[in-house]
């Protein structure tokens, strides 16, 4: 009788230590001590190690639930009558949810990466993500050559906007994402490095040799 009651008490414990680790990480950053952590939460250090023994023990747990969170947005953008329209969306929503989490953006582009549980949290939204491009590219709303690749390095780019212009700028990020999104719609492909380098720096005709005298010779046809 007593047991059900006691398991729905660790389990609020659980979800107050995640609510105060969120909010204080998302403006603070994954370096929040664990004793503000408990603090928040109204708990004592006691709690918290025993539900997350090791810092990553708690951003693993809050980074399942932003993986949660993207997946959903992504399986509604699937549904989108217009493939083009359900990527933009699917983009725009994903980077709100970054926007005022510097946490996240450390995890995401930071020190920690290279976890299992961050790999393949980030592979599952890789996943979804190349289903958005692939609809679009088959529904001719991308270039063929547009790869799921394409999206990450877009994710790279805005990101690295964002991070910078947190502080004075917060909104910079939608310009940069608007700008992204129209390269990646109308991008040419990207030919081999060979082909640049042999327009750039076209090759010279060979220079005959010289003859005994000094003189270049002339490759004279045989009759």
């Amino acid at each position: 009788m007593t047991e059900r009651p006691l398991r729905r008490d660790a389990e609020r414990n659980r979800q107050r230590l995640l609510e105060a680790a969120r909010e204080l990480m998302a403006r603070d950053g994954l370096g929040v001590p664990y004793e503000a952590i408990a603090r928040a939460a109204g708990s004592g250090m006691g709690t918290l190690y025993r539900r997350f023994p090791q810092r990553q023990d708690l951003v693993d747990a809050l980074f399942a639930e932003h993986v949660e969170a993207v997946a959903a947005l992504a399986r509604q953008a699937l549904r989108a009558d217009d493939p083009w329209t359900g990527l933009t969306w699917f983009m725009e929503r994903q980077f709100e949810l970054e926007a005022d989490d510097r946490g996240l953006s450390e995890l995401l582009r930071g020190a920690r990466q290279g976890t299992d549980r961050l790999a393949q949290g980030c592979a599952r939204i890789a996943e979804l993500a190349a289903q958005l491009i692939e609809r679009a590219v088959r529904a001719g709303r991308l270039p063929s050559h547009v790869v799921p690749g394409d999206l990450e390095t877009v994710h790279l780019m805005v990101g690295a906007v964002m991070d910078a212009s947190r502080q004075h700028d917060p909104a910079r990020w939608r310009r940069a994402l608007a700008v992204s999104l129209a390269g990646l719609r109308h991008a040419e492909p990207t030919r081999p490095r060979e082909e640049e380098e042999a327009d750039t720096h076209p090759r010279k005709a060979p220079v005959p040799p010289a003859s005994p005298n000094g003189e270049h010779a002339h490759h004279v046809p045989a009759p």
